[in-house]
């Protein structure tokens, strides 16, 4: 079996770290300050567990890729980038190997479904960042962290069972589950609020905001028939499986959506967070203020450059309507 890993980001940093120091054959697709630093230097994987400095072969484009009917590919762009992504993978020969989807958001998997037919939802709880173009942060512990794993649109086959059992044994609990998307949408009422933290800053609370737009996606799921798992606090893996703690010397940027706006990176996944809740409601007839709201914000912001930090939370209530 060989890992194919198409963004070395933060969780795909932190995953193909972890699987290749438990010897599994890895290889990314990356660009830019991480493409020449890991391969200058490899990548630097720091968490509870230690840090470790990792050799990681590296392409910059799916093209110099050959192949190879083992080959598993993790998707682990940001939602934004995945149809790009999924056309690469195709022009570079792929066609049959298992794509597995290991995005935010509920999208990706139907996206990759247009392209291929072999296709997989990973939910993933790992709290890693990407700040410097050498290095993968994980605050998890005892656990990097917590993955479930099945075939969409549903079910679960061997190529399931054998990503699972490579995870867990690189340190990222994983299980098989065949109805894996109930597990994703589930994470993205969690990930509504990732907007929120961008946008006032870390450690800026305000959890009326936050259980608002969570509230109003639970009552556009509940309309349109979506099942869910809950993947918050009520999951019973956090703080057994999963705990996220701060690690000593490191300081903690935020969620993905936060890392976006320090990195400057010019978009954001809200489209497919809390956008993705907008889009169910006009579906069937309804409306998702809210959510719409804050996705039409997120734009804005990124396409200005704003700071995380940049709003105070009455600011952001008066932008909503609240």
């Amino acid at each position: 079996m060989r890992v194919v890993i198409f963004g070395v980001g933060a969780v795909g940093g932190v995953v193909g770290a972890a699987l290749a120091l438990a010897g599994h054959e890895v290889i990314g697709v990356a660009r830019g300050r991480r493409l020449a630093a890991v391969r200058e230097k490899g990548l630097l994987l720091r968490g509870h567990q230690g840090e470790k400095r990792v050799p990681l072969d590296l392409v910059e484009q799916a093209a110099e890729l050959t192949p190879r009917d083992d080959d598993m590919i993790l998707l682990a762009t940001k939602s934004q980038d995945s149809a790009a992504a999924l056309g690469d993978l195709r022009s570079a020969g792929y066609v049959s190997q298992p794509v597995f989807c290991m995005q935010n958001g509920v999208a990706n998997e139907d996206l990759a479904l247009r392209f291929f037919d072999n296709v997989h939802g990973i939910n993933v709880m790992l709290p890693a960042e990407y700040l410097a173009s050498d290095e993968a942060i994980c605050f998890g512990r005892p656990n990097y962290g917590v993955f479930d794993i099945g075939r969409y649109p549903g079910g679960s086959d061997a190529a399931d069972q054998a990503l699972a059992e490579a995870l867990t044994g690189a340190g990222i609990r994983s299980f098989v589950t065949d109805a894996v998307m109930e597990n994703k949408f589930g994470k993205l009422i969690v990930n509504l609020g990732n907007i929120v933290e961008a946008a006032l800053g870390r450690g800026v609370k305000a959890p009326e905001i936050t259980s608002a737009l969570r509230q109003e996606a639970e009552t556009v799921f509940r309309a349109a028939g979506v099942s869910w798992q809950d993947m918050g606090e009520g999951d019973p893996r956090r703080g057994t499986l999963l705990e996220i703690a701060p690690i000593e010397g490191i300081d903690r940027a935020g969620n993905s959506t936060t890392q976006s706006f320090l990195r400057g990176a010019g978009s954001v996944e809200t489209d497919y967070l809390n956008g993705e809740v907008a889009l169910i409601a006009r579906r069937n007839g309804g409306h998702a203020p809210l959510n719409a709201a804050i996705t039409a914000l997120a734009a804005r912001l990124a396409r200005g450059g704003a700071a995380a930090g940049g709003m105070t939370p009455e600011a952001l209530a008066a932008e909503l309507g609240m």
